[in-house]
C-alpha cells in the first residue's frame, strides 16, 4: 500500500476525494454536540459508557477496558480478517473507488500506531472477523454527530460502521478517526472514561500526567496520536504476552482470539468427534 523513501519511512498516496461522491445528494443534519472531534462536533459511539467531559479531573494516558470483570485483550500473534460489506458501498457513485479510499485510510490508521499495534488486519472475503459497513444516513443525537464506531475485542463477528460526517472531513482527521477506532478494536476505552460512570469500569495503564491530556483516545484539539500512546500499547500487550501482567489494578486480563479461529476450532472438534463416533 505504502513505499519506502530515502529514509525508509513509509509514504502513503494521498485518498482520491472524488470518491466519496455520494450516489444521491445527502440531507444536512443539524450539529448539537458537546464536543468537537474533527471538522464537526462529533462523539465516538464505540465506547459510550465513560463520561464525555473531564470535569477537571486529573487525565490518563491509557485506559483499557473492564466492563465485563476482565480487561480482554488479543492474543499473541492475532490477525483480525475483515472484508466490506458490498452492498453498502453501493452509496456512492464508484464503490470501488471508494473501497480504495476507505482501504488506503484504514492503512493508514493502524499505521499511526507504529510498532504499537498489537494486531495485524487482513482482507479476506472467507471467515471475517468484521465488515467495514457504511452507513447512508448519519447519527447524530443532543449529543453531537457520530463518525464511526468500532469495537472492543472478543471472539464475536463485528462491523466496523462509518457515517457520511466522516467523509466530509480533511484527510488528516479521517486518518486520527480511523486510528482513534481502532484504539477500541485494540482494547482501549476514551482517555476520559475513568472519570465517571463507575458501573462500567475501566483501568490504568502507563502515565498519569495531569498536565497533558493529548491521547488519540482522548477528543477536539487533545486528540492526538502521541509517542505516550504507542508506547503504553506495546507494553501492555508485551507484558501480557510475556505472562508478567496477568492483571492491572487487581483486574485479571483475559487474552482472546478473534471469530475465525475459534470457528475453526470448533469445526475441528466436531469433526473429531464426528470420526470417533464414525
Amino acid at each position: 500500500m505504502g513505499q519506502n523513501d530515502a529514509n525508509g519511512e513509509t509514504v502513503y498516496p494521498s485518498v482520491d476525494r472524488d470518491a466519496f461522491r455520494w450516489a444521491e445528494k445527502k440531507a444536512a443534519l443539524a450539529e448539537t454536540a458537546v464536543h468537537v472531534y474533527g471538522k464537526y462536533k462529533a462523539v465516538c459511539a464505540t465506547d459510550t459508557r465513560g463520561h464525555e467531559r473531564p470535569r477537571g479531573a486529573s487525565k490518563l494516558d491509557l485506559l483499557v477496558d473492564a466492563s465485563e470483570g476482565f480487561i480482554p485483550l488479543w492474543g499473541k500473534g492475532v490477525t483480525l480478517r475483515w472484508r466490506f460489506n458490498q452492498f453498502s458501498l453501493e452509496a456512492f457513485e464508484q464503490p470501488d473507488a471508494a473501497a480504495a479510499a476507505v482501504r488506503l485510510l484504514l492503512g493508514k490508521g493502524v499505521d499511526q500506531w507504529g510498532e504499537g499495534a498489537p494486531i495485524k488486519l487482513a482482507e479476506r472475503d472467507d471467515a471475517y472477523d468484521f465488515e467495514i459497513a457504511i452507513r447512508e444516513a448519519d447519527r447524530c443525537s443532543v449529543n453531537g454527530c457520530v463518525l464511526a464506531s468500532a469495537f472492543f475485542p472478543d471472539a464475536g463477528r463485528h462491523e466496523l460502521k462509518i457515517y457520511p460526517k466522516f467523509f466530509e472531513l480533511d484527510e488528516k482527521e479521517q486518518v486520527e478517526t480511523m486510528a482513534h477506532e481502532l484504539g477500541h478494536v485494540f482494547g482501549l476505552r476514551h482517555f476520559f472514561a475513568l472519570v465517571s460512570e463507575t458501573q462500567w469500569p475501566s483501568q490504568i495503564f502507563g502515565e498519569h500526567d495531569a498536565g497533558k491530556p493529548f491521547s488519540i483516545m482522548n477528543y477536539g484539539a487533545a486528540s492526538t496520536m502521541t509517542d505516550a500512546d504507542r508506547r503504553d500499547l506495546k507494553l501492555l500487550y508485551e507484558g501480557v504476552w510475556r505472562g508478567d501482567l496477568k492483571e492491572i489494578n487487581g483486574t485479571p486480563v483475559r487474552q482472546v482470539r478473534p471469530y475465525h479461529e475459534t470457528q475453526e476450532a470448533d469445526r475441528l472438534v466436531a469433526l473429531a468427534a464426528l470420526l470417533r463416533t464414525g
